[in-house]
């Protein structure tokens, strides 16, 4: 049967949203815990400025104490070439960049166009200069409160054009959850075909499940073919910057789902 990877970003992107601080030790010790649960990932935490994020302000402590796991990576978010080395220095497994699909959207979390943001994500992989795999997330691939709609052919254009620029992984999110079954079998077909020749990119599914579709979602995605997924515990998190974007996929739901199914996930439920 298919294996699935599971990325848990609860501590990145559950967390950041969080209107009291939780503290590093309470990080420390469920990342801790987290990292004996059989994920592929563990999205740590954000090198984004203290001020823009608070939550996130212990940044390099928590990187510095957590520990590491043979097998389970330590992915973070980085904005620009000054975070990239802040995580290097941390020595994390994957640096996690971000960009939107939609131009309103773009300009609301980034405060700058998607053309500014390809130029200062494209220095970021030049500086990391393939010591560390990078992954690039997309937001609103599938819709965007502002906007609508997002054109496939946005969506194609902007994964095709990262990955000729040698990342290691693309994760297509969406943001506000306006996802829907058919459109995520569609997607999933039209992504797979369009990158076929860049046969070791890892594609990565990243739903919330605002409007209720988040299980159908990721069974769309497994049955095209796709094996990695975002999910949060507790289904916890969201987006600052989308209206109604409400949390992430929950993981032990999801992990139950693809479990009974008789797929593979790796994962230590009951843990």
């Amino acid at each position: 049967m298919q294996r699935i990877h599971f990325n848990e970003v609860v501590t990145r992107d559950g967390f950041q949203n969080e209107p009291a601080f939780v503290p590093t030790d309470a990080k420390v010790a469920l990342i801790d815990e987290l990292s004996a649960c059989g994920y592929a990932k563990v999205e740590v935490t954000s090198f984004t400025s203290a001020k823009a994020i608070p939550m996130l302000r212990d940044a390099e402590e928590v990187m510095g104490r957590i520990r590491r796991v043979p097998g389970v990576e330590t992915t973070v978010l980085v904005p620009n070439v000054r975070g990239a080395e802040r995580a290097l220095e941390c020595r994390a497994d994957e640096l996690n960049l971000v960009m939107s699909t939609s131009e309103t959207h773009n300009l609301a979390n980034l405060r700058m166009p998607r053309a500014r943001s390809w130029a200062a994500l494209g220095e970021v992989i030049d500086s990391v200069g393939g010591r560390t795999p990078v992954n690039v997330s997309l937001s609103c691939a599938f819709g965007c409160p502002m906007e609508g709609v997002v054109p496939e052919a946005e969506l194609l254009l902007w994964a095709e054009r990262f990955a000729g620029l040698g990342v290691r992984g693309l994760t297509i999110c969406d943001t506000t959850g306006m996802a829907d079954p058919a459109q995520v079998s569609r997607m999933t077909a039209a992504l797979q075909a369009r990158l076929a020749a860049y046969p070791g990119l890892q594609l990565t599914m990243h739903f919330h499940n605002t409007r209720g579709m988040g299980l159908a979602n990721v069974l769309a995605a497994v049955q095209g073919g796709i094996e990695r997924f975002d999910g949060s515990l507790g289904g916890l998190g969201g987006c600052p910057y989308a209206p109604g974007a409400s949390g992430n996929i929950c993981t032990e739901d999801a992990v139950h789902m693809l479990d009974a199914m008789g797929y593979d996930t790796g994962m230590d439920l009951k843990r």
